[in-house]
């Protein structure tokens, strides 16, 4: 059975397949009542639905980059959740799940390619974003990622809680503490003071908030300076949409 939000009065939920297509932006969606827009992304395809050519020809003619969604990315370089250069020409931004099976598809499959190939080299800036929809755990991992991260140690934490595995384990307080300290987080009575504090309650407040504006039905999602993406694509999908962002910054002339 697959898993379902239990977000009150939302309807994201974990893409179901790595084949779901991207994320469509409604054009006519009003944007001047928030401050970066307000975007409405459209459901993931049911599992097994193939797109007809037609509608595959939709999604190529009406997927784009939307300059409110580009401003999503806060390249902050005090930013402890975030890997890669401030002012690299391309951001990708991921909301996500730590419960979530295809989120942890994603940074075990294509994230450390991604890191390894663009990251390194100046190209690529991740930010993460928590984005707990599964309940009372989602929410306790998504702090304890935060907390993790004021001590230097969100990726080590993040590696670990997405390791295969390690979701079915659960992420109760005594789990939590199991995977900082394989993360390497050197204080532990640190890491719970801050995973309990209301800092870590805000900022994972802060994230979820962004990813209601925006309207996300599912979880992983992405947006590559402002190119939104649905679900655990196949690697080719995040590598062409990076490559083409960093073109079109080039030609920029960022």
């Amino acid at each position: 059975m697959p898993e379902k939000s239990r977000t009150p009065s939302r309807s994201p939920r974990s893409s179901r397949s790595p084949r779901s297509k991207p994320l469509l932006i409604g054009a006519g969606v009003a944007v001047a009542a928030l401050l970066l827009g307000v975007a409405s992304y459209a459901g993931t395809k049911p599992d097994g639905a193939e797109p007809d050519a037609g509608s595959a020809a939709k999604v190529e003619n009406e997927q784009g980059v939307y300059p409110e969604l580009r401003k999503l990315a806060r390249r902050d370089a005090a930013d402890k959740l975030a890997q890669g250069r401030a002012d690299a020409p391309v951001v990708l931004i991921e909301y996500a799940d730590f419960k979530c099976s295809f989120c942890g598809k994603f940074a075990r499959d294509t994230e450390p390619e991604l890191v390894k190939k663009y990251v390194e080299d100046g190209t690529l800036r991740i930010e993460w974003r928590n984005y707990p929809i599964f309940g009372a755990e989602s929410e306790a991992a998504a702090r304890a990622s935060w907390a993790a991260g004021q001590q230097g140690r969100f990726w080590q934490f993040h590696r670990a809680a997405y390791a295969e595995g390690a979701k079915e384990k659960g992420f109760g307080a005594d789990r939590l503490k199991a995977l900082a300290a394989e993360a390497g987080v050197p204080d532990t009575a640190r890491f719970v003071r801050d995973a309990e504090g209301a800092a870590a309650k805000a900022a994972v407040k802060k994230d979820q908030e962004e990813a209601y504006k925006l309207g996300a039905t599912s979880t992983p999602s992405f947006l590559v300076n402002g190119r939104p993406i649905a679900g655990a694509q196949p690697r080719e999908v995040f590598t062409q949409a990076v490559e083409q962002a960093a073109r079109e910054a080039k030609g920029a002339g960022k």
